[in-house]
C-alpha cells in the first residue's frame, strides 16, 4: 500500500470537522480539562448525554500531571479513591485515610475513559465569551488558544449548550468573563468572585462539594473553580475533592436535565 500525504491530510480534515459540527449543540459544554471536568464530562456522557469538552492547552489533565511539585504522586482521601476505583486506577494505601496512585496512570486513564464514554474533547480551544439570553448562558464563543496567545484579530465560533461547567480551576474563566462582561450578579453571597484563600487541605476538600453548585443561570462550578468563585481555600496535591465535585457537578446538572425533558 502506498500513502498518500494528501489523502492523510484529508482524513484529519473531514474527521475533525465532523467532530466539531456534531458538537455545536450540546447538552453540557465543560470548560477545563482538569480532574474535576473530566470526570463531569465522563459521568454525564455515560448517561446519555451529549457532552463536548474544551481545553485550552494541549495536554488534557490540569495540575493532576504534575503531583505535588512535579514529583507525579497523588494523594487522594478514602472519599476519593471510590472515584479511582470506578475508573480501574491502582492505588496504595500510604496511611489510614490516604492513598496514593501515580498521576500519569490517573490522568492518562480518566482522560481515556472520558473520550471512550462518549464525551467529545477539544485541546488548544479557549472560551473567549459567553452567550446570554435573558440573563442565562446559553452557548460559549469559542478561538484557538493560540489566536489569543498571538494577539491575533481572528473572529470566534459558537456552541450551543443547555449547560456549562467551569472546570478551569483558579483562574475561574468562564465566571470571569461573566462577572466582566454581563449585566447581572453572580449567586455567590456577594454576588461577585470571592476569590481563593490559602492552602488548608482540609477544609478545602470539604467545601469543595459545598461549592460545587451552579454560579450563574446556566453555569455550574467544579474543582478549584468552585473553591475560588465561593471565596474557599484552596488543597494541594489531594485530588479526592477534585473527582468528587466532577461527580457532582454531572449529577446535578444530570438532574436538571432530566426535570427539562
Amino acid at each position: 500500500m502506498t500513502l498518500d500525504e494528501v489523502t492523510i491530510s484529508r482524513a484529519i480534515i473531514e474527521r475533525f470537522l465532523k467532530k466539531f459540527e456534531a458538537s455545536l449543540e450540546v447538552d453540557c459544554a465543560v470548560v477545563g480539562g482538569g480532574p474535576a471536568g473530566l470526570v463531569a464530562a465522563y459521568h454525564l456522557a455515560r448517561a446519555g448525554y451529549r457532552v463536548t469538552l474544551f481545553e485550552r492547552k494541549l495536554s488534557i489533565g490540569g495540575g493532576m500531571w504534575g503531583g505535588g511539585m512535579m514529583f507525579n504522586e497523588i494523594v487522594v482521601q478514602e472519599e476519593g479513591k471510590r472515584i479511582l476505583d470506578e475508573f480501574g486506577i491502582r492505588s496504595e494505601l500510604y496511611q489510614d485515610g490516604y492513598y496514593t496512585a501515580d498521576a500519569v496512570e490517573s490522568v492518562s486513564t480518566i482522560c481515556s475513559k472520558t473520550a471512550q464514554a462518549g464525551a467529545r474533547i477539544f485541546n488548544l480551544m479557549s472560551v473567549e465569551d459567553v452567550m446570554v439570553r435573558e440573563a442565562r448562558v446559553v452557548g460559549l464563543v469559542l478561538n484557538w488558544t493560540a489566536v489569543e496567545m498571538a494577539g491575533l484579530h481572528v473572529d470566534p465560533l459558537t456552541i450551543r449548550s443547555q449547560y456549562v461547567i467551569d472546570a478551569t480551576g483558579h483562574d475561574t474563566e468562564v465566571v470571569k468573563i461573566i462577572e466582566r462582561k454581563v449585566d447581572a450578579a453572580l449567586l455567590t453571597p456577594t454576588g461577585a468572585i470571592m476569590g481563593e484563600k490559602s492552602l488548608w487541605a482540609e477544609a478545602a476538600e470539604l467545601s469543595t462539594l459545598e461549592n460545587t453548585t451552579e454560579v450563574f443561570p446556566g453555569v455550574f462550578v467544579a474543582g478549584m473553580s468552585a473553591n475560588a468563585s465561593f471565596g474557599a481555600y484552596r488543597m494541594g496535591p489531594i485530588f479526592g475533592g477534585m473527582l468528587l465535585s466532577g461527580e457532582r457537578a454531572a449529577a446535578l446538572i444530570a438532574e436538571r436535565l432530566t426535570q427539562e425533558r
